[in-house]
């Protein structure tokens, strides 16, 4: 995230922060959470009107949950438009850290959209936004060197540039040109391209997609696709808010649709949203006895490195086509979803025991219904799919404002071990919501303005086998976290949290059986402000593992951040100096790492040695900027560094990272 993109924003950076970690350990490294922070940066600009905003425009900020945005248009519908907007400390829920993170995007001001969609407009009124970034690892990796075997084709650089095009809120239009390391570069100078052109308001139609896009409906247990968040310190956070039909705008090379797709207004509060996609997807193949092709699984990681996975690129062919109906008024809101998938060749059950009941087929149909409804202080929320012929998967759930100072979260989820669906990000523990069911209960309390505490428990059980465990498992997970902010320039965070799941035991046995696997994690941090040009933040935290009769492993990171933002500067910056000692992958530690605008970097911070990384940005014109980055881990006590064709011989690995950015 773009460590300089305003003083305004980095209440709402830390919120995001704190959710990415969480997540970070089930992504891939380098997963692009683009759309994040787009959506702040664009309301920086272009503020929401609270007076014609829509509870869709509302979702797309992270800081809200679904009971406060339902709030929000009943104190509209009882008390009129607003005349001020510290009204909003009127409305239930909007404690002050709400109201403080909502104003720097929000506005009272009638003259914010554009009315009149003529050419002439769109040439003449839009905003353009073009960035070009560059980065290496300055390190030799195996896989460039000369093997006789499987390594690398391309060249070690990274490129991406993406253009987006803004006319107000009723034009988008998107471009995405990306190539990873190890891609080949000649001949085709990108490996992976996206883009849009997105229309919103024209009457009846709400919005129209051609191109490549999101679909987002109910809790994602029938059709979620695009980044989607799971469990963190915010508890209300497991409710999803659903945006339907979105642009797609991330360098992801997996999780969108390629085709069109339109919401449509029937009648009053009825819309339908038909899509249909058609796309190429990566896939390792084999023949099967029939001399057919046919695939286990599909590769999501766009990487198109070596020969095999350039072999495997685009081999599968997946047609989509379906369509959302739903109903929406302020207080209730239902939907239901049928569509299906079909493939160029079948899918076959794979080798492993616990894969017994994986999707087998070249053609998939799901259906799903879903629904939202707030009661006073309540807001229910769930959904149930059905994959045609195979299982079933539900999640129902409940925000409840207690008091003024207090919210709650409950929710239960069961999904089937042979429920099938390739856009499932429903609430869950694994990586995919299948052969799972658990109870979640979470609170959020803010006694006073200086103090916030959060507090969630997750059970859980798996029915059937999982990788690694052989045998039903269960687990929980638990969280705890204070925050004291005593004034605007010192903030201090206190966080345990615990999870404790089943694994196969480590030990050469002739049946395995499951020990507890047990991690837990401690964290101190202070965020302070020294002046308006100086602010700092201090963290300390210690993770433990510890694995059946196993000896405890003990692990700790100390960082110290310090960033120079100097109001109408042209120079601002940060940098982080970091020490870290866990003992094994084990017990590793993840932490938020400041980066270029639109650019996302999550430390794993494993084995023993320093991180540091320094990042620089300077305003050449009025809209002309440019970011430099340096990051560098040295390892101790090592000979080489990551594995395979990733490995580096010497105990240093390091990156270089370029942005520029022209606005016009």
């Amino acid at each position: 995230m773009g460590f300089t993109a305003n003083a305004q924003i980095a209440e709402q950076e830390v919120d995001v922060r704190d959710i990415l970690e969480s997540v970070a350990e089930n992504l891939p490294d380098d997963y692009d959470m683009t759309e994040l922070i787009d959506v702040l940066t664009r309301y920086r600009k272009h503020p929401i009107n609270l007076n014609k905003t829509s509870p869709e425009e509302l979702k797309t900020l992270v800081f809200l949950s679904p009971l406060q945005i339902s709030n929000f248009f009943t104190y509209i519908k009882d008390n009129g438009n607003f005349v001020n907007a510290l009204e909003l400390q009127s409305i239930d829920g909007f404690d002050v850290r709400t109201v403080q993170s909502l104003l720097p995007f929000i506005t009272l001001n009638t003259t914010t959209e554009y009315d009149k969609f003529t050419f002439k407009n769109i040439l003449n009124l839009g905003e353009s936004d073009l960035v070009m970034r560059f980065a290496q690892t300055l390190q030799t990796q195996k896989g460039f060197t000369d093997l006789p075997g499987n390594r690398y084709l391309g060249s070690p650089e990274r490129f991406q540039t993406r253009y987006r095009y803004h006319y107000g809120t009723i034009v988008s239009a998107a471009i995405t040109l990306d190539k990873d390391a190890g891609e080949k570069f000649l001949g085709k100078p990108f490996d992976f391209y996206s883009g849009n052109i997105a229309l919103f308001k024209l009457g009846r139609i709400k919005k129209l997609v051609v191109g490549d896009y999101t679909l987002q409906f109910g809790q994602g247990v029938t059709l979620w696709s695009g980044f989607a968040f799971g469990k963190g310190p915010e508890v209300t956070s497991v409710a999803k808010k659903d945006l339907g039909l979105r642009p797609y705008t991330s360098a992801n090379e997996y999780s969108f649709l390629r085709g069109a797709s339109a919401t449509i207004n029937l009648y009053k509060n009825i819309d339908i949203t038909p899509f249909v996609s058609f796309r190429n997807l990566d896939a390792s193949q084999d023949v099967d006895f029939d001399g057919n092709m046919v695939q286990a699984t599909i590769n999501q990681s766009g990487y198109h490195r070596t020969s095999t996975e350039i072999e495997n690129k685009n081999s599968l062919s997946q047609q989509i086509f379906g369509a959302a109906v739903q109903y929406t008024n302020n207080e209730l809101g239902i939907g239901v979803i049928a569509y299906q998938s079909k493939y160029g060749n079948s899918f076959i059950t794979q080798t492993a025991v616990y894969d017994r009941f994986s999707f087998t087929g070249n053609s998939l149909t799901n259906i799903g219904a879903y629904y939202n409804y707030t009661y006073k202080n309540i807001y229910f929320f769930g959904e149930v799919g059905k994959s045609l012929n195979s299982g079933i998967a539900y999640v129902n759930g409940a925000l409840i404002s207690l008091s003024t100072t207090v919210s709650a979260a409950i929710t239960y989820r069961n999904y089937a071990k042979n429920y099938h669906n390739f856009f499932n990000q429903a609430l869950s523990e694994a990586s995919e919501a299948i052969n799972e069911n658990g109870l979640y209960f979470g609170l959020n309390i803010m006694p006073n303005k200086r103090w916030a505490f959060s507090v969630y428990g997750d059970y859980f059980q798996f029915p059937w086998l999982k990788y690694r465990v052989d045998a039903p498992s269960k687990g929980y997970e638990i969280l705890s976290q204070a925050v004291y902010t005593p004034s605007k320039i010192l903030k201090v965070l206190l966080r345990f949290k615990t999870e404790n799941k089943e694994q196969n035991t480590d030990l050469e046995v002739p049946i395995n059986f499951l020990d507890d696997v047990k991690k837990e994690g401690y964290r101190v941090e202070v965020s302070w402000q020294l002046n308006k040009k100086w602010s700092f933040q201090n963290r300390v935290e210690v993770s433990q593992y510890k694995k059946g009769n196993a000896n405890r492993e003990f692990g700790y990171l100390i960082y110290q951040d310090v960033d120079y933002s100097p109001m109408f500067s042209k120079i601002t910056g940060n940098i982080r100096i970091a020490y870290f000692n866990t003992p094994s992958y084990n017990s590793r530690i993840y932490a938020y790492e400041d980066d270029v605008l639109y650019s996302f970097a999550f430390g794993m911070y494993s084995g023993k040695g320093f991180r540091t990384y320094l990042n620089l940005k300077y305003n050449l014109a009025r809209k002309l900027n440019v970011w430099a980055r340096y990051a560098m881990f040295i390892y101790k006590d090592v000979e080489t560094v990551g594995s395979y064709l990733d490995e580096i011989q010497g105990n240093k690995k390091s990156e270089v990272k370029i942005q520029l950015r022209y606005q016009f």
